[in-house]
């Protein structure tokens, strides 16, 4: 199959996808086309923003039929503008249309995440800070959603609970404080295995820096507890800060200087970018 290999992963979320929304049949393109007619559809951009998705949107379509073809008049991660077309599918109009919402729900749901990163990472242009996401991605779709964070121009932070130690409030708590937190998860996870964990005021950065954790996580704390938290920490552990963190305000957290800032809202509040397909016609022999 071509395209990139971690599309292979996405199969079943496309798969069900389909079923969910071709349950037995397509009642409405089945009466009006019973046999198979070859046509084209355009695929159109409604709005400024970066495109991301076009393997995903192709699987769509030859899941139900390989023999469906696309010419590409851009690619992954083009800023794309309104009006603009984007692509020119070809093969059996009965594919063609009932494809169409699974293909387009991704296409805009992806390309609306990479074009909210890429508006949020431009606000820290000129910084060494790097912009993360986070696990608050829509269910099953989380490979989906992270990988369009990586097309934005943002970078993944862990996949899922099996991918790295992050020690927040809740799990400090049943700890019985940051430095046990530490100490028990230091001594289970992998040695290979970074050690992160999530502080809420000074004395919490204290214990951890003490305990020796790899990342120290900011959340939720003012402006000024967090300078002064990375002043404190001073290189002996990296540094992120999150809460609420957002196009509005990233750009006010710039000069910080942390490694990393985290942004749930990159994955879930980030709006569509409006796409369609239109100007379907047969193909005459």
């Amino acid at each position: 199959m071509n395209g990139p290999t971690w599309l292979l992963q996405a199969d079943p979320v496309i798969l069900a996808a389909l079923r969910e929304d071709i349950s037995s049949e397509d009642v409405t393109t089945n009466a009006i086309m019973p046999t198979a007619v070859p046509g084209q559809v355009e695929l159109l951009c409604k709005e400024d923003g970066i495109i991301a998705g076009l393997p995903v949107f192709a699987r769509t379509f030859t899941l139900l039929d390989s023999s469906v073809e696309i010419e590409y008049f851009c690619q992954e991660g083009d800023r794309v503008t309104k009006g603009q077309h984007l692509a020119t599918l070809r093969g059996d109009i009965r594919v063609l249309l009932s494809g169409e919402r699974v293909a387009l729900n991704f296409l805009q749901r992806m390309s609306g995440i990479a074009t909210y990163t890429r508006m949020v990472s431009d606000r820290l242009s000129g910084t060494s800070t790097r912009l993360l996401d986070t696990r608050k991605t829509t269910p099953n779709l989380r490979l989906l959603e992270k990988y369009a964070v990586r097309v934005g121009g943002g970078y993944n932070h862990r996949f899922n609970l099996s991918d790295g130690v992050l020690l927040k409030d809740n799990h400090i708590a049943a700890a019985g404080g940051v430095a046990r937190a530490i100490e028990m998860a230091r001594e289970y996870a992998p040695f290979v295995r970074k050690i992160e964990v999530e502080v809420e005021n000074m004395d919490m950065v204290r214990e951890a820096v003490e305990a020796g954790a790899d990342i120290i996580m900011l959340d939720n704390m003012t402006h000024e507890q967090m300078k002064e938290a990375v002043d404190f920490i001073a290189g002996r552990a990296e540094t992120e800060c999150s809460g609420n963190v957002t196009l509005d305000n990233v750009a006010a957290l710039a000069d910080l200087g942390v490694d990393y800032i985290s942004s749930g809202a990159l994955t879930h509040s980030a709006p569509i970018l409006d796409l369609s397909l239109k100007n379907l016609r047969r193909i005459e022999d």
